[in-house]
């Protein structure tokens, strides 16, 4: 029955490695760049796009504060930049947020920390999946009808890519990503040329339509509440910034170094890329706003533009007023932006995985999390990533607009709570150290850290205040209700360690040693299984052996009976009636009057079952037998023995040369005693 499921598997995820390959599987930086930094650097995509979309609330006037804004995104950028590589030196082995947080803020900001980055790092792929989906379902009519399908789909087709391995993905992720990243940069270095050096005049398929705004003639604290609301928006670029940190093991040696590397790499090209795209969309006079109101506040030649309007993306509009609007650089920077935007939730099925198995380490999160799986991946990770967005997606009908206003709100919090932590770290350590060159780098990193603390906490104010009533609220209980579940584990790991301790001393216990084993072999009717459980059973040599039998039919039961006396089977048989035709109840009800009767001793039950070899064949057989042993399985003292009987379609061997046993080369052959010839 295994061998179809285990040969779709190997097809889609491919042969088992072995643990010693995992050498073999680590990143240098050129793969890991696009592996790791494809979040932060597809974000361009759209964090720009939502300063617009924000400010058109206000009206296009607002538009010329749209620089400082992204001059304040741009800023934060970087002090988090800096800020993360000194996490990566200082804490190599990919706890990332969570171990710096948990070692120098206790276990209640690690657990917040992680519950952050978890909720965060889901959200991650749901809105960068959903927001590819928009970019195909623009040009293909068949995507726009079943966007919430097609980007579950999406999802399936990345986990099975990330189930192949890491360095597999990062191959197949690495070409794309840098596709875009030359195809954005040659955009806004050729839009600058053309301003610049020949003096042409870009202009946007919108340049000339008009917006209304929603909230026209905003002064005063209304006025600021918008423009901090349009900074939490393009504050979205800063996503995927912390996933270096915690997959540093997963880079070549030296790990510390090349981590920090790439993490200087992404933030420069994200930060160019970014400001560019500011820059060129207001110079050729991109009109953006809310999808919600697009039909009616967009105003094409004095008209409201109608329900049929489709509002370009921004990197679509820069690349037409740069390339021209349908030409090959324009197709090609719009189907390299889609696709990084599928690619973009690579960065979460990195740093999701990771993280859980050190949580799971740490007795946080099921045990099962730890463990890699064929291909060397952390498999039930990335699994349970990809059934969370796809929830979300399901849940949200893949309306980027809705999913992003749950963003960022986590990854803020893990920003400010790291930070934080990195101050301490360089503190508890500067009282210590007395070498002066290693001093000044640890009070240099300190302030370092502690402007980042500083910028990312009041990012984490602006963002909670400005987006909590348009879905950040559901984050702020998303959060809560995975660190209470994430406590609620790590009680019961810790009780049962308690339950199962061995106690200090060589010596057994001889009160926990049972008094005698009373054993029962459960029969049906008498054929090879039950002889074979009997005979098995016997060999144990318990202190008492008999048979059970449940009369659901009483000539049945009799005619069990005659053929058992007939027969001549020494061991006892005893009938128990079930006059409600029940099996398992008649015989818990036995097994615990034989422990009321005589507490120290063991039951063990015997249970004959047949095995078979094809999954259909599973569905008729041993399903009561199934029902009882988990029932039993909750009675103390109470011991349960499957007897395996194999039928013919369960014999892998079966026409197959059985392998000599150990020795058989070196015996002299021995012909049977009927062939033998007498000499």
């Amino acid at each position: 029955m295994s061998k179809v499921p285990d040969l779709v598997k190997r097809l889609l995820v491919g042969r088992a490695l072995r643990s010693t390959a995992l050498h073999h599987q680590l990143l240098p930086k050129r793969v890991a760049l696009p592996v790791f930094a494809s979040d932060a650097l597809s974000s361009v995509a759209y964090a720009p796009q939502e300063i617009l979309v924000i400010l058109s609330i206000g009206g296009v006037g607002l538009y010329s504060v749209s620089p400082w804004v992204a001059a304040g995104v741009v800023l934060v950028m970087l002090t988090v930049v800096a800020s993360y590589r000194q996490n990566v030196h200082a804490y190599p082995s990919g706890g990332g947020d969570y171990e710096v947080a948990t070692t120098n803020l206790g276990p209640t900001a690690g657990l917040t920390v992680a519950s952050a980055l978890l909720v965060d790092y889901v959200l991650t792929v749901a809105v960068s999946v959903a927001n590819g989906a928009d970019y195909v379902g623009a040009t293909i009519p068949f995507v726009a009808e079943h966007r919430p399908l097609v980007a579950i789909a999406i999802v399936a087709l990345l986990t099975i890519m990330n189930l192949r391995g890491l360095r597999e993905s990062g191959v197949a992720f690495a070409v794309p990503t840098y596709a875009f990243m030359i195809a954005v940069i040659g955009m806004v270095v050729w839009g600058l040329f053309r301003l610049v050096v020949l003096g042409n005049d870009l202009r946007a398929p919108t340049a000339d339509y008009r917006i209304i705004g929603e909230q026209a003639n905003l002064a005063g604290f209304a006025m600021a509440f918008l423009v901090l609301r349009a900074f939490s928006s393009g504050c979205a670029a800063l996503t995927g910034v912390e996933a270096i940190s915690n997959g540093v093991p997963a880079f070549r040696k030296p790990k510390s170094k090349n981590a920090a590397t790439t993490l200087l790499m992404m933030g420069l090209i994200a930060v160019t890329m970014f400001s560019g795209i500011i820059f060129l969309g207001l110079k050729a006079g991109v009109k953006l706003t809310d999808p919600a109101f697009m039909a009616t506040h967009v105003i094409i030649d004095g008209h409201p533009a109608g329900p049929g309007y489709y509002q370009q993306p921004i990197i679509a509009q820069v690349a037409s007023a740069v390339f021209g609007h349908g030409s090959f650089l324009f197709v090609v920077i719009a189907a390299v932006t889609a696709l990084i935007l599928f690619l973009a939730a690579n960065t979460a099925f990195n740093g999701f995985p990771v993280l859980g198995s050190i949580l799971a380490q740490d007795r946080y999160l099921p045990r099962q999390l730890h463990t890699r799986g064929d291909r060397l991946a952390f498999s039930n990770g990335i699994i349970i990533l990809a059934a969370g967005a796809c929830l979300l997606i399901w849940a949200f009908d893949a309306d980027v607009s809705k999913l992003l206003n749950l963003y960022i709100v986590g990854v803020f919090v893990s920003f400010t709570l790291s930070q934080i932590g990195m101050v301490r770290h360089w503190t508890r350590h500067l009282r210590t150290e007395t070498d002066a060159r290693a001093r000044f780098h640890m009070m240099r990193s300190r302030l370092i850290n502690g402007f980042g603390a500083v910028m990312t906490g009041l990012v984490l104010v602006v963002v909670l205040a400005t987006k909590f009533m348009h879905g950040a609220y559901i984050v702020c209980i998303a959060m809560p209700v995975l660190f209470l579940m994430m406590k609620g584990i790590r009680r019961h790991y810790d009780r049962v360690a308690e339950e199962l301790a061995a106690p200090e001393g060589h010596e057994v216990d001889e009160s926990l040693l049972p008094a005698r084993n009373h054993a029962i072999v459960l029969v049906s009717k008498i054929h090879k299984p039950t002889l074979r459980a009997l005979a098995y059973a016997r060999a144990t040599r318990p202190s008492s052996l008999e048979a059970v039998t449940v009369s659901v039919d009483a000539d049945e039961a009799n005619r069990l009976r005659e053929e058992w006396d007939r027969r001549g089977i020494e061991v006892p048989l005893k009938i128990l009636d079930s006059p409600y035709r029940e099996i398992t109840g008649p015989i818990l009800d036995y097994v615990k009057s034989l422990r009321r009767r005589s507490p120290r001793d063991v039951v063990t039950v015997y249970i004959p079952e047949y095995v078979v070899g094809r999954w259909w064949e599973h569905l008729l057989h041993n399903q009561s037998a199934l029902r009882l042993k988990g029932r039993l399985l909750f009675k103390p003292g109470v011991m349960v023995t499957s007897v395996p009987f194999q039928l013919a379609s369960s014999d892998r061997l079966r026409g197959r040369r059985e392998p000599s046993a150990p020795g058989a080369s070196r015996r002299s052959y021995q012909p049977p005693k009927d062939t033998q010839v007498k000499t």
